[in-house]
Formats: C-alpha cells, structure tokens, sequence
C-alpha cells in the first residue's frame, strides 16, 4: 500500500469551471513530488484540496493506511476532525504568510504552543479524575508537564532554525529579513508542527531570483532527512533534481505522471514537450540543477 494515495479527485468551482478531473496518483513514504504545468492547470488546488483548505466534489484519500477523506462516506466532519486531518500536512506558501507581530521563534512556537494549551487542558481532566493523587500533588504534577513540554517545544524550534540556518535571527522580526529568510522562516514553521507530508506551493515565485537558491538549498536538504514533500513549482531544473517523481498538469487533468527522467527527458505527450520547450525558451536550460 502506498503511503499516500489520491483516487478519482474532482473538482468543479461555482461558475462551472472543471479544474480538477478524476486526479490519481501515488507516494511512497519518503519521495518527493513535484507538480508542475501552465498557469491555470489546476496545481495550486490540487495542492490545497489535499491540505483540506479547498473540499473537492469527488475523491479518497488515504495516507499511511488511515482514510482521510471519502466522498462516499456519510463521515460527519467538524471543525475539530477537519483541523486533524491537516495537522497531517504543511503548507508552505509562496508568499510566506508570517504573522508580524511575533519574533522569528515566536511564528514557529506559535502552533504548538496553541496545541499544548488543549495538551494541558486533557492532562488537567486525567490528574483529577485520578483520586489517589492530592491537590497539591496534581497542581506539582501539572506544572511540571507545561515547563517541560514548553521547554520542549522551544527546543524543536531551535533546532529547526538551525536547519533553516537562521539561528542568529531568533529574535528578528518579519519585517528585518530578506524575503528568501522569510520563506525559510516558513519552512521551519510548517515542520514544527511534525507533518507527515511537508508541501510548498510555488516556494519561491515571490523571491528575487538571487534569494530564490538559498530556499531551494533548504528544501533539497529536507530530502535527505527522509521527508514526504509535495511542491508546485516552476522551478524546472529544481524539480528534475530533487524530484522521485513528476506529475504534470494540463486543463485540470494529469497529462503525465512518472520519474524525474521519465518526466523531463522523454515526454510522451504534446502539451508536455510544447510546455517543457516553452519554459526552456524563456528562461534558457532551466533542467540544469540549481547551483549550490
């Protein structure tokens, strides 16, 4: 069984537009895939109907052997279950979406810090159903598991500034860092939360093209620490380099799904070798592997 297996996806917006149309594909635990194609093709809502921020028409998802979502399933979904399902992914957005008003470490802790306040609320409700303890025993209890798990979360937080190599900004703001250090900022805020499958749409389409490589560094490292990822990009040579397997897109169908090779040095259809020649023509050999 595939780690993550997509079935028969569908999806019509309200003004009739069909931009997704019976999408199938699979992952294996560990292997990147990279979703590329024209401007319209339908990657962007791929990818956000899989991070449950656009619901799809029709369709089954299952990842790691647990059904997320089955349009056939009389499943009543609430928030709380619709917020689960995403703690399964990480987006990561182009346009990195940091809040403001919270130091670097302050957007990564943020979520997990929001998560542990339910931790110790559940804590809370099992020191007092448990009647052989005395008050000042639970309130011992409960104090040393919110030191421990924030001094936990602030350590993972750390950590994943060091991988970002953006430990020396721990306590800049948004507005004090480039926007290549913004993005990398967003990447380790979107690992904190331990998602099983880390996608990024389109991670550097806001960058300067001279801020773009250092993000693409960071997420080719990711790679090597055995991460599922999903990336819309336009980065051609990126994708080939990085990339298990490609998917391409057209008018909201998948016109080829296969390796990188397979993908970029023998395309099948038209509409992928008209789309890999016209992006070759505008930004010159674009299937050379970023420089590091």
């Amino acid at each position: 069984m595939a780690f993550l297996e997509i079935c028969n996806y569908d999806k019509t917006f309200k003004d009739g537009f069909h931009v997704l149309n019976d999408i199938n594909f699979t992952l294996e635990k560990g292997e990147v895939l990279s979703i590329i194609g024209s401007s319209g093709s339908g990657k962007t809502t791929l990818l956000r109907s899989l991070n449950f921020l656009i619901p799809v028409d029709n369709g089954k998802m299952m990842l790691d052997g647990e059904v997320l979502f089955d349009s056939a399933s009389n499943e009543k979904v609430t928030e709380k279950t619709l917020r689960d399902k995403r703690l399964n992914f990480g987006l990561v957005f182009q346009s990195f979406n940091l809040f403001p008003q919270y130091s670097v470490i302050g957007n990564i802790m943020l979520a997990p810090s929001l998560i542990l306040k339910e931790k110790i609320k559940t804590y809370k409700a099992q020191l007092k159903a448990d009647k052989t303890l005395s008050k000042s025993e639970r309130k011992a209890l409960l104090s040393s598991f919110k030191v421990a798990e924030k001094a936990k979360i602030e350590t993972d937080a750390l950590e994943l500034l060091k991988t970002v190599d953006l430990l020396n900004k721990k306590d800049a703001y948004p507005c004090d860092l480039s926007g290549g250090q913004c993005q990398r900022v967003a990447i380790a805020r979107a690992l904190a939360m331990k998602p099983k499958v880390l996608c990024f749409d389109e991670p550097t389409s806001a960058l300067d093209p001279e801020l773009t490589g250092e993000v693409l560094r960071v997420i080719r490292s990711l790679k090597g620490e055995d991460r599922t990822m999903i990336i819309v990009t336009h980065e051609m040579g990126f994708a080939k380099n990085v990339s298990d397997k490609v998917l391409f897109m057209s008018d909201g169908l998948i016109e080829e799904f296969g390796s990188a090779e397979e993908i970029f040095d023998n395309p099948k259809s038209e509409k992928l070798k008209n789309f890999l020649s016209s992006v070759s023509n505008k930004d010159g050999d674009t299937t050379q592997p970023v420089n590091e």
